[in-house]
């Protein structure tokens, strides 16, 4: 990493100015300071010599984001994102600005939520009850418990709950979609039968949150929700956009 290294967390419109308690990453937490180009401007700090991923770091990173997101729309930099010297800042700014402006005000007065949906763990009792071919394996257990039998059951387990998150997560993407301006499918989590990020207005964050707990409280016997937010719009930002660098990240 050069001496001249700087740190970008974020573009926002160039009329817009940093919170008076805002810092950065660090130890200590790094000056902030805005680098601009027509109508965008890079939020940005001294890059830390040794960049790692650290707990303090993450959540500071995040904390300015949604900070930031308070008084205005905010296209959001991944932890660890770095550039070589503000002149390359400068530069990315003017040859995407147009870009950056269509985005910005894509995402304006908006939140991003994360929604996984997992097998319910809990929800043996309901498999064996709703589920034909476990009760007749679990019944052949009973009379011939051997190794074989109880791998077929544990294998006709797995798939049900599989398939019953997969089901419920599908009937949740449909009623989600409507209560949101956008959305993106995440990378596959093993383990999970849906990822799937909602852009939402910022008004209706908790409208959004709310009718998605209520489909976990009806639906436990077949799903559990990870519901995360609100957080950064990440997920609905353009790829285009200052390196992030790879020491420890």
């Amino acid at each position: 990493m050069t001496e001249n290294a700087v740190y970008v967390y974020a573009i926002i419109p160039a009329a817009d100015s940093l919170p008076a308690d805002a810092v950065g990453v660090g130890g200590p937490p790094a000056a902030l300071r805005l680098v601009g180009a027509g109508q965008v401007t890079a939020v940005v700090s001294d890059a830390p010599p040794r960049l790692r991923a650290r707990r303090r770091d993450l959540m500071a990173h995040q904390d300015l984001l949604l900070l930031l997101s308070d008084g205005g729309p905010v296209l959001p930099m991944r932890f660890g994102t770095v550039a070589p010297d503000e002149a390359s800042v400068r530069a990315q700014l003017a040859g995407s600005e147009s870009d950056h402006v269509e985005a910005l005000r894509h995402l304006d007065r908006s939140v991003e939520i994360n929604v996984k949906a997992l097998p319910a763990q809990d929800a043996l009792a309901a498999v064996v009850t709703e589920e034909k071919n476990v009760r007749r394996l679990r019944e052949e257990v009973r009379r011939r418990p051997t190794y074989e039998a109880n791998v077929r059951l544990g294998e006709a387990v797995a798939t049900a709950l599989s398939r019953r998150a997969a089901d419920a997560g599908q009937k949740l993407l449909r009623k989600l979609t409507p209560l949101a301006r956008a959305v993106a499918a995440g990378p596959e989590v093993q383990g999970c039968a849906l990822n799937v990020s909602f852009l939402v207005e910022q008004q209706g964050s908790d409208d959004f949150l709310a009718t998605a707990r209520r489909f976990a409280g009806t639906h436990r016997d077949h799903v559990e929700l990870r519901v995360a937010g609100p957080l950064p719009c990440y997920s609905f930002v353009p790829s285009r956009g200052p390196r992030r660098t790879s020491a420890g990240v």
